[in-house]
C-alpha cells in the first residue's frame, strides 16, 4: 500500500510500527516522505497514493475521493500560529494595525491561514489588504526589513521571533481555543474511499498503540528523518502532536474540525462541503 506523510517526528513516530512490519495483518507500506504542501497537492490532483497526511484546511477539496480516518492525525493545543509585526512595545496590541495592510503567509491551504482569516474577519476593521505567499523562512526577515507589514508564522518561529526584533500581535492558537474551547485541527490522515477504511483505520490505530507501548523502538527512525533536530526537541514535538486525538478523534475532535471548516466555508475561504462526509 502506498502512503505519503511528512518526515516530521510525530508522523514517523505514528507510522513506525506499520512501516516496519510490526502491525499484524497490515500490508507492507511503500512510504513517500513529503512536506504537507506537497501531499495536499497530491491528494487534490487525484493521482495521490492510497493513504496520505494532509492539512485539515485542504480536506474539503478531496472529500469526494478520500475519507478522513478517525485516527493517526494531529490536533493540538498551545501550538497555534502567530501574527507578527515590526518592533513596537504596546501593552495592548491593536489588530486594527492590519487594516488594509500586506500580510505574508506560508500557504493559503493550511490551518494557519484559515485561522488567520477567521480571526481577521472578527478583529481587523475593513479586513487586511494583500495576502502575499512566501517561503516560511523568508517571512520574518521580510517583516523585519519592512517589506511586509505583518507575517503569519508557525513551528519554531514561536521561539525565535524576538531575535528578529518582531512583536507578537496575536497568538491564533490562544484566540481559537478561547473562542471555541476546542483544539486546533492540524494534520488529517485520509484514505481512498474505494478501500477497506475500517481495516486501514485499525492498522493505523495499532501503529499508534505500538508507538506508545514501545517509545524507544522508533527513536532511530524518527531521528533519521528529522535530520539534525535535537533528540529532545524531537521528543517534545511528539509529545505535543501525538495525543488522545491521534488515537481517536472522538466527539471533541470532530467538533473542532466541523467548527474550523464550517466557519471557513461560511467566509468563502474553502468550498462548501457535506459535513456527513467527515465520517465514513
Amino acid at each position: 500500500m502506498n502512503i505519503a506523510f511528512s518526515p516530521c517526528p510525530n508522523d514517523t513516530f505514528v507510522f513506525h510500527a506499520w512501516a516496519h512490519g510490526l502491525v499484524p495483518g497490515a500490508p507492507k507500506l511503500n512510504v513517500t516522505y513529503a512536506d504537507i504542501d506537497i501531499t495536499n497537492h497530491l491528494a487534490a490532483s487525484g493521482t495521490g497514493p492510497e493513504v496520505l497526511k494532509i492539512s485539515y484546511a485542504a480536506l474539503p477539496w478531496v472529500l469526494s475521493e478520500y475519507a478522513l480516518l478517525p485516527c493517526g492525525g494531529a490536533l493540538g493545543r498551545g501550538c497555534g500560529p502567530l501574527v507578527l509585526t515590526r518592533g513596537g512595545s504596546a501593552k495592548e496590541p491593536d489588530p486594527a494595525l492590519l487594516s488594509g495592510r500586506r500580510v505574508a503567509v506560508p500557504s493559503e491551504r493550511s490551518t494557519a491561514y484559515l485561522l488567520f482569516r477567521l480571526w481577521a474577519a472578527q478583529n481587523v476593521p475593513g479586513g487586511v489588504g494583500e495576502i502575499v505567499v512566501m517561503p516560511f523562512d523568508e517571512i520574518m526577515p521580510a517583516v523585519r526589513d519592512g517589506k511586509i507589514d505583518a507575517g503569519l508564522v508557525i513551528h519554531e518561529a514561536r521561539f525565535t521571533y524576538p531575535s528578529y526584533g518582531l512583536a507578537l500581535l496575536q497568538d491564533l492558537g490562544n484566540w481559537w481555543e478561547g473562542d471555541t474551547g476546542t483544539p486546533i485541527p492540524l494534520g488529517a490522515i485520509i484514505a481512498r474511499r474505494s478501500l477497506d477504511l475500517e481495516a486501514i483505520a485499525g492498522w493505523t490505530r495499532a501503529s499508534v498503540e505500538y508507538a506508545w507501548s514501545h517509545p524507544e523502538a522508533s527513536r532511530a527512525y524518527v531521528l533519521e528523518h528529522a535530520q539534525e533536530m535535537d533528540p529532545k526537541v524531537a521528543r517534545q514535538h511528539i509529545d505535543l502532536y501525538v495525543n488522545e486525538f491521534t488515537r481517536d478523534l472522538g466527539a471533541d475532535g470532530y467538533k473542532a474540525i466541523q467548527s474550523l471548516l464550517g466557519r471557513a466555508s461560511a467566509e468563502g475561504l474553502i468550498p462548501e462541503f457535506d459535513p456527513s462526509l467527515l465520517k465514513f
